[in-house]
């Protein structure tokens, strides 16, 4: 309570002791409500059945009884107007204070039993005439009565405020209007334990619970705020202020709908981060994962760049292990859906993902890998994305060994690299020979097929006569190696006849020169590289190639 509220409340209360005190009649009872003492005549409060009982129990043998009542409902303010009613002061009820007047009426045993038109009966008019038959006021009394408890439940304020909200609300959406609008803004302020007794009736009364949505995310959006979920530093709240977020989160979980896209996946990851953060209950977090696995082909890259909090033990700056089981719930989904076609932008959001985490140094390849593993083949339309992730974790990773590499670079299918990505692993240092050897002989297969020539059947009509002209040149040079290949080979084969003849004869010394003339090595090295300048210049796109290929801006990594 402000001040200046306790100013005009120690005011109110003067006056009315002064009105008191001014009757021809002297006080004989003080009753004590907190640290407020009031000065007041029996006779006046027959109207409350609890005072007179105290007063008849009363073994105080001086004039005037004392009574202490230390826990009333609604304190002294509360108090004042029970006695302005005993005493006929005019006063008006309103929303602020019909909540603790009932309840004080209550508690004081204010009933017809005895007297007429008692407070019990007057508050009870005015709830059910003026209260219960309004959205926002309904709402009001409901906030004043989470102050009030237990007596409010006693008395059932809580629950008629409840199925009066709840009733209201679906006759509004049975008329098609802005459900949101009208009351998603009143109920957002209710306490979390009286917000999901709400819906949970309206639910009840047949509410559409697929637009529970926008209200559940206005909640959290308020409830949540200040939560540090989108970096890495530690916690800045105290125990008690965790625990009532953390039950906030886990009740807004639990009322989600269970429709898919009832509400946005960007959310359920702001769920997720929050629920991480706070370390809820395992399974919230699993059901928040399995609900973004249902909307994965909706989300974006920001939505899975969870953080691996430092307060876990995890040094990642991401949580890979959290997206990998996001990623299989999907799958999951997909395969219970006897769906054999996977959504072609699942393989291109998590390709960029892996290209994201790949920047990080504490990953292990065991994560990489695992991650990469899960990524259906199906739904990568080239492997373009795959090799830019491979290749940034290389360069970010220098030390690990040759066999993890290769098991690394084993993730691609090198027959569905592209032109300009066979471009660059040709001449990519940081790959295994055996994946380079593998793109090579990849290349030439490409070259010789048929499908260079459909690629320009979408290039703009000005730019395809240099495209043709650029084709054909690269045709030729591709003859020029497949009949320089056969003069090696067939070389290689008279050098291997001339060798046998002379170990025949029994020549040690010719034996000696030819096999110093016959260095299988020396051509097939030779051979690699001149392959290697050749498919360097297999870029029909006009795209420049000088080591390295310059990727798109709105790339996060680039192939380097």
């Amino acid at each position: 309570m402000s001040a200046k509220r306790k100013e005009l409340l120690s005011l109110a209360m003067k006056r009315t002791s002064d009105w008191i005190s001014s009757q021809e009649i002297s006080s004989d009872i003080a009753v004590h409500i907190g640290e407020t003492s009031f000065s007041l005549h029996k006779f006046l409060l027959s109207k409350c059945g609890f005072i007179k009982k105290l007063a008849s129990e009363s073994s105080n043998d001086s004039n005037t009884t004392v009574i202490k009542i230390p826990d009333f409902p609604g304190g002294a303010e509360a108090f004042e107007l029970v006695i302005k009613f005993c005493y006929g002061i005019n006063f008006d009820m309103s929303t602020e204070n019909i909540a603790m007047l009932r309840c004080a009426a209550e508690y004081l045993e204010m009933t017809e039993e005895h007297s007429v038109a008692n407070l019990v009966e007057t508050t009870e008019v005015y709830l059910n005439e003026v209260i219960l038959k309004s959205l926002s006021k309904s709402v009001k009394v409901l906030r004043k009565s989470e102050e009030l408890l237990p007596i409010a439940e006693r008395v059932k304020l809580v629950s008629r405020c409840i199925d009066s909200i709840a009733y209201v609300i679906c006759l509004k959406s049975q008329s098609k209007e802005d459900i949101v609008d009208l009351w998603a803004e009143d109920l957002v302020a209710l306490r979390i334990d009286m917000f999901r007794r709400v819906l949970v009736a309206m639910m009840a009364r047949g509410f559409d619970r697929y637009a529970l949505g926008p209200v559940l995310m206005l909640y959290a959006q308020k409830a949540l705020r200040g939560l540090e979920i989108f970096g890495r530093g530690n916690k800045k709240m105290d125990a008690e202020q965790e625990q009532e977020k953390r039950l906030v989160l886990e009740t807004i979980v639990s009322l989600l709908p269970r429709e898919r896209n009832a509400v946005s996946v960007s959310f359920l990851s702001m769920l997720l981060r929050a629920a991480i953060y706070l370390e809820t209950t395992v399974a919230c977090r699993f059901d928040l994962e399995k609900r973004m696995g249902l909307q994965l082909r909706q989300a974006v890259l920001d939505d899975l760049l969870i953080p691996s909090y430092t307060f876990n033990g995890d040094n990642t700056t991401f949580d890979v292990d959290t997206v990998q089981r996001i990623l299989l719930n999907y799958l999951e989904f997909e395969v219970e859906g006897n769906s054999v076609d996977f959504a072609s932008n699942i393989g291109e959001l998590m390709e960029s993902y892996l290209a994201e985490i790949a920047s990080d140094k504490n990953i292990n390849s065991s994560q990489f890998i695992g991650l990469a593993e899960c990524i259906p083949e199906q739904s990568r339309v080239t492997e373009d994305g795959m090799y830019r992730a491979i290749d940034v974790y290389l360069k970010v990773h220098p030390n690990i060994s040759e066999v993890e590499k290769k098991k690394i670079c084993s993730l691609m299918n090198c027959q569905k690299l592209s032109q300009e990505a066979c471009a660059h692993a040709a001449q990519n240092e940081r790959l295994p020979l055996k994946t380079v050897e593998q793109i090579l002989y990849q290349g030439f297969r490409d070259s010789d097929s048929p499908a260079a020539a459909t690629a320009s059947e979408s290039l703009p009509y000005h730019k395809l006569g240099s495209y043709n002209n650029e084709l054909s040149k690269l045709n030729r040079e591709n003859q020029d190696l497949k009949l320089e290949l056969l003069k090696v080979k067939m070389k290689f084969k008279e050098l291997e006849k001339e060798k046998a003849l002379e170990v025949t004869s029994g020549s040690d010394c010719s034996l000696v020169s030819t096999t110093s003339v016959v260095k299988p090595p020396l051509p097939r090295k030779s051979f690699i590289c001149s392959v290697s300048r050749k498919l360097g210049k297999l870029n029909p796109f006009g795209l420049t190639v000088q080591g390295r290929n310059k990727p798109p801006k709105d790339r996060r990594h680039s192939i380097s």
